[in-house]
């Protein structure tokens, strides 16, 4: 089973070029973040025309998260626990069953958390919270999970090309590391990571400045493995020649491979 993440940056100003990923790529599921779109405006009659079944957590003009997937879900949970209040689309998880078993994968979009010094980084962090008790609490079903998505985290100093210009960005803050950890350390596997430990290693490139044609990028797209997910991994890779496309996202796809 191939799953990809991948931040589209906006359903409407993508939509080609999704199609087009789509029937290249063949994902078994896509899980996408930024749709930008509320559920009723989002074109799934075309996806659905290209054999995936569809289902998004959206908001208007921001955040918004889907599952693109070949096989219907069992089950859908759309939010993450923990914040009632919390009304950003930020998070879905889909349950899926296959001849080998069940599997869990979630699109969840991370909390960019700048600037630090306003109520945007304390959200941040506290959703990372969340994200691991959530995280901590489905380990115990012992079932392969997968959460898979838009970070907005640089874990390492060789995940950016210029460690020193992100210094005090909330992406590579003591504070975020230190949770990002918290999380990974509950017994996740970083999928990218374990195959690839080279530098400029990278999933997004900024807009501006020749970010992409100077290669000065990020790696803050990831997909986490349970250990059971783990266990039935088999590779991961970068589809960075999406990034040259004509009206690109500023994130490239990253992919898992599952035996499952």
């Amino acid at each position: 089973m191939k799953i990809v993440t991948w931040n589209i940056n906006g359903i409407k100003a993508r939509l080609e070029n999704l199609k087009t990923w789509l029937e290249e790529s063949q994902p078994d599921i896509a899980c996408l973040q930024e749709i930008k779109s509320i559920d009723e405006n989002f074109p799934r009659e075309q996806f659905e025309a290209m054999g995936y079944h569809v289902e998004t957590f959206g908001q208007k003009s921001f955040n918004g998260v889907a599952l693109l997937s070949k096989i219907s879900p069992d089950e859908v949970n759309r939010g993450l626990p923990g914040d009632d209040e919390d009304e950003q689309a930020r998070f879905i998880e889909g349950v899926y069953s296959t001849p080998q078993g069940v599997i869990r994968v979630v699109s969840l979009y991370l909390p960019n958390g700048n600037p630090v010094e306003t109520e945007k980084f304390p959200y941040k962090l506290g959703w990372m919270a969340r994200l691991e008790a959530f995280a901590a609490e489905r380990l115990k079903l012992e079932e392969p999970l997968v959460l898979a998505g838009d970070y907005n985290i640089i874990p390492e100093p060789h995940d950016c090309k210029d460690p020193k210009s992100w210094e005090g960005d909330a992406a590579f803050r003591p504070e975020s590391h230190a949770a990002y950890r918290k999380l990974v350390n509950l017994g996740f596997t970083d999928a990218l990571r374990s195959v690839n430990d080279q530098d400029k290693t990278y999933t997004f490139w900024d807009y501006q400045a020749g970010a992409w044609q100077k290669n000065n990028g990020i790696r803050i797209d990831h997909l986490l493995l349970s250990p059971e997910a783990a266990n039935l991994f088999e590779t991961a890779d970068v589809e960075k020649h999406v990034r040259a496309w004509e009206k690109p996202s500023d994130h490239v796809p990253v992919a898992a491979y599952i035996n499952i």
